[in-house]
């Protein structure tokens, strides 16, 4: 299989988690992911483009989230992209879920989600633009990644 790429651009609003949940869905499958990793695949980018809109936009409607699925013959690339605040993975700590428990606390388990449930993540910061990469391995006709 050649390399391809998918994209797609929505408002930064939670309105449209639905569309990037249909859109992550349907190229998934075209790239002949398990059904149980594309499950996985369009909870972390839920998770991501939530991240976005929350954090990096601080909430505020009038901004863009790009999106892009780049299938390689070996993996699944999900590319977002936003220009707002960058996320700092130097000041990220992992959630003590205890803690979380005993505070009743909800939320503040997205990046903990997105790793554990792709195989990379990444974080760059290109020009204006803030990039997170998630990606997963494709099984390959002779059954390794």
């Amino acid at each position: 299989m050649a390399r391809t790429i998918h994209s797609t651009t929505i408002p930064s609003s939670t309105t449209y988690l639905g569309d990037v949940r249909s859109f992550i869905e349907k190229y998934a499958r075209r790239a002949d992911l398990p059904e149980p990793q594309v499950e996985q695949v369009k909870i972390a980018v839920d998770e991501a483009c939530t991240n976005v809109i929350e954090h990096a936009y601080k909430n505020e409607e009038g901004h863009q989230i790009d999106l892009a699925i780049i299938i390689e013959p070996e993996r699944l690339i999900v590319r977002i992209r936003d220009s707002g605040v960058a996320f700092q993975r130097s000041e990220y700590e992992e959630p003590d879920l205890v803690s979380f428990v005993k505070r009743r606390k909800s939320g503040g388990f997205g990046v903990h989600i997105m790793h554990r449930l792709m195989d990379e993540v990444e974080y760059n910061t290109v020009g204006n633009f803030n990039e997170c990469c998630l990606i997963k391995k494709r099984v390959t006709t002779n059954g390794t990644h």
